[in-house]
């Protein structure tokens, strides 16, 4: 067994302890038992996690530190393979659901700004990752992707519902556009068109057909503005492939779905925004039987 996979003791003579030497299987549970006054709570606690902490706060910056305080070494001559500590008091608690070892030692709170600053969405029906980004993100996107290619760009106004809609394409028509995407096929508008009612569609106005060059950055610019605010933060290119699709919002555009942006209160069962709505973050649910 190497360093890596143990903590080595060595010399450990903090209180009670009578300079010993032992070696700790690390990923495992390890229970030290002993008669009281054997020294138990000074091997684990005054000692391991005592400097296990230390080396912790050793490697913070020396603004934090002057808010943690020092923690003075143990009487030990070496330990070996320690990683970052934490303790639980040994006290008696009520069952609150509430109350766990991420609560009680406040790794909870660590762990959720950590998850709102790197966590990566995903959409919880399609699996797909869900991302935003700037116009200026998806223009300089466009620009050095699809350089030399050309393209069409869409703006989603339907996606996957009933209706014939025929106010809509006069609407479109009326604001200038002469073509739309209707389930993947792209139609002529005029004054009398509109799709089975009761069918499920999908509808993206056609805003701009462009080939992307280095001089072209106005016109994709003003397009994306455009299609973007139709789609209403979407839109979608093609280039004569499979579609690609860009979002302003923090949103599925394949389901439909919005998604809140993530936050420390996206992982709080005390928070109605990160708590289960169905046991309101306590993990069981009462009922009256009948």
């Amino acid at each position: 067994m190497n360093h890596l996979n143990k903590i080595l003791i060595k010399g450990a003579r903090e209180h009670n302890l009578k300079n010993i030497d032992l070696e700790i299987p690390r990923d495992s549970l390890v229970v030290i038992t002993g008669l009281s006054g054997s020294g138990k709570s000074s091997l684990a606690f005054d000692t391991i996690y005592a400097e296990g902490q230390r080396r912790y706060i050793e490697s913070l910056s020396a603004y934090a530190r002057q808010f943690l305080g020092v923690l003075e070494k143990p009487d030990v001559d070496l330990i070996e393979g320690l990683s970052p500590a934490i303790s639980i008091e040994q006290k008696s608690t009520h069952g609150n659901p509430r109350s766990t070892v991420g609560t009680v030692t406040e790794i909870y709170d660590y762990l959720r700004l950590l998850f709102a600053r790197v966590g990566k969405v995903h959409c919880y029906n399609c699996g797909k990752p869900v991302e935003k980004q700037t116009s200026e993100q998806i223009i300089d996107t466009i620009l050095s992707e699809y350089n030399e290619k050309r393209i069409v760009i869409f703006a989603p106004v339907i996606r996957g519902r009933k209706g014939h809609y025929k106010e809509l394409f006069q609407d479109i028509l009326s604001d200038g556009f002469i073509r739309v995407r209707v389930d993947g096929e792209i139609h002529e508008l005029h004054d009398s068109f509109k799709v089975d009612r009761y069918k499920t569609h999908d509808i993206e106005i056609v805003v701009d057909r462009i080939k992307v060059t280095d001089n072209s950055r106005s016109r994709v610019s003003e397009s994306v503005e455009v299609a973007l605010n139709y789609g209403e933060g979407n839109l979608i290119i093609n280039d004569g492939g499979k579609d690609r699709v860009f979002s302003r919002n923090f949103s599925c555009m394949e389901c439909g779905i919005g998604f809140a942006e993530l936050a420390p209160n996206s992982f709080s069962f005390n928070s109605p925004y990160g708590s289960c709505p169905d046991c309101d973050g306590l993990g069981e649910k009462k009922r009256i039987r009948s």
